[in-house]
C-alpha cells in the first residue's frame, strides 16, 4: 500500500521560510514525478511544483512561486521536499504532496495525472 506523509507545515511570518517534507512508502518514484499542490479556503487546488529526479532531473514551478520555492527529491529516502522562502500571506493554504505512478519520465501540472496523495499539511503565513 502506497502512502505519502507530509510534514513541516506551520505558522510563519511574512518573509519567513518553511521546509515541507513528503515521505513515500510502498513503492519508489525515481522515474516518476513527485509534486506539491496547495488549496486555500474557497479556492481550487493549485499546482505548486513538480520534479523528476531520474537522470539530470527536471523541475517545474507554478508562476506564483517561481524564484521563491524549490522542490527537491532524495531517492535514497524516497522523499520529496519543498523549500519555501520569502513567504507571503497569499501562500497560506493546505499543501498536498502527490506522486505520479503511471507516466514515467513525464512531469504534469494536472491533478488528474497524480495517483497518490498525502493528507495535507497546513501552512499559514501571517502579515
Amino acid at each position: 500500500q502506497v502512502q505519502l506523509v507530509e510534514s513541516g507545515g506551520g505558522l510563519v511570518q511574512a518573509g519567513g521560510s518553511l521546509r515541507l517534507s513528503c515521505a513515500a512508502s510502498g513503492r519508489t518514484f525515481s522515474k516518476y514525478a513527485m509534486a506539491w499542490f496547495r488549496q486555500a479556503p474557497g479556492k481550487e487546488r493549485e499546482f505548486v511544483a513538480a520534479a523528476i529526479s531520474w537522470g539530470a532531473g527536471v523541475t517545474v514551478y507554478g508562476d506564483s512561486v517561481k524564484g521563491r520555492f524549490t522542490i527537491s527529491t532524495d531517492n535514497a529516502k524516497n522523499t520529496a521536499y519543498l523549500q519555501m522562502n520569502s513567504l507571503k500571506p497569499e501562500d497560506t493554504a493546505v499543501y498536498y504532496c502527490a506522486a505520479d505512478g503511471t507516466h514515467a519520465y513525464i512531469i504534469s501540472r494536472l491533478i488528474v495525472d497524480y495517483d497518490y496523495w498525502g493528507q495535507g499539511t497546513q501552512v499559514t503565513v501571517s502579515s
